[in-house]
């Protein structure tokens, strides 16, 4: 019987082995993206496809527990993954990279990156925005602001408390972003909350803040819909700003409103709203970790969102109307959005890889 089972688990036994044989890869720079939506080459590009493309990352690496092939160059000093969406399945994926023993992630840089909304008050389509803080609008609690009080603005409140007015905490709290010190990346207790590097952003933000992002007519007819918003009143440019992260893709001057407050509260005022994603958090999160592990370092991680959409309709259009309207990659700013992404980050990646 011993025998049997013994003879068993020699394919097994074999294909560990093999497995470990593998020469390992010390990726100089981790390409982070959050969807494909056909092949990774030759067709409609999602956010991993100029990557793969234009860095000829020709190599196919299956990971075990990873939902994407992980896309590598010849030397393997570049490689780029698709993680999402939402903020659970990029935590999975980079624990299951960070785990596998043919990627050697200790001294990789980390260019997370994808398309995003942003608010007219902010920014316009086209803008790449170099984050921050961010923040996971998913982690709170919530009445139906049909049943919420008359005064409340939306129906969001904190874990800690039971009405908005209430504090996250004393006057000693652990969390209280404005008693964070230095420039490293930090997270707080719950993890909803992290700064990025902020020192490493800083450079990468002067590095690129002279790109020229382009403008097309439609960009700007849409634009010059959005009268009296600032961030509206110029053309796409390089920025800085918080990102927040939920696994809802909501729509909306009053859910534009929520989230500008929500970074606020969040952040206890330091930061200020300038994308809208999906994905952020959990990718970070489990840079983190394996950061705790001695696999990587998440200090050497930038997070780049490129705008493609408004977060909220223009003056005369309904939020209903205009989310029915913006079909996923159909938006406007789609594709200059992914062009943004590359050229800005490539930028970055470009001296990375040096």
């Amino acid at each position: 019987m011993r025998l049997r089972q013994l003879f068993s688990l020699l394919p097994l036994l074999c294909g560990v082995v093999a497995f470990s044989q593998q020469p390992v890869l010390r990726p100089k720079v981790v390409i982070v993206s959050y969807f494909e939506v056909g092949n990774d080459t030759g067709d409609r590009p999602g956010e991993l496809q100029f990557w793969v493309e234009r860095d000829n990352l020709d190599r196919v690496i299956e990971v075990p527990g990873m939902t994407h092939a992980v896309r590598a160059n010849a030397d393997g000093t570049e490689i780029a993954v698709a993680v999402g969406p939402g903020n659970i399945k990029p935590g999975v994926n980079l624990m299951a990279l960070g785990s596998d023993p043919r990627f050697d992630l200790r001294q990789a840089h980390w260019l997370l990156n994808g398309i995003a909304g942003i608010s007219p008050a902010d920014g316009t389509i086209g803008d790449a925005v170099w984050t921050d803080f961010i923040i996971n609008g998913d982690l709170a609690k919530e009445i139906d602001p049909r049943e919420s009080p008359k005064d409340w603005p939306d129906g969001f409140l904190s874990l800690d408390g039971v009405t908005q007015s209430d504090p996250k905490g004393g006057a000693n709290w652990e969390d209280d972003v404005r008693s964070w010190k230095g420039n490293e990346a930090h997270a707080n207790r719950r993890g909803n909350v992290i700064r990025m590097n902020t020192a490493l952003m800083q450079w990468a933000y002067t590095l690129t803040r002279d790109t020229k992002l382009p403008e097309d007519d439609p960009m700007r007819k849409l634009r010059l819909q959005y009268k009296g918003f600032t961030g509206t009143a110029r053309g796409p440019k390089v920025i800085t700003g918080a990102n927040m992260a939920t696994e809802i893709f909501w729509h909306g001057a009053k859910m534009d409103a929520w989230a500008h407050r929500w970074v606020q509260f969040e952040t206890d005022g330091v930061a200020h709203l300038g994308t809208t994603a999906m994905n952020d958090t959990g990718s970070m999160l489990a840079l983190w970790s394996l950061t705790q592990q001695g696999k990587t370092d998440w200090n050497r991680a930038l997070l780049l969102r490129t705008a493609s959409n408004f977060d909220m309709p223009a003056p005369g259009v309904t939020a209903a109307e205009n989310l029915a309207s913006e079909k996923h990659g159909a938006y406007t700013g789609y594709l200059p959005a992914l062009e943004a992404a590359y050229t800005v980050g490539h930028r970055v990646v470009a001296e990375w890889m040096k």
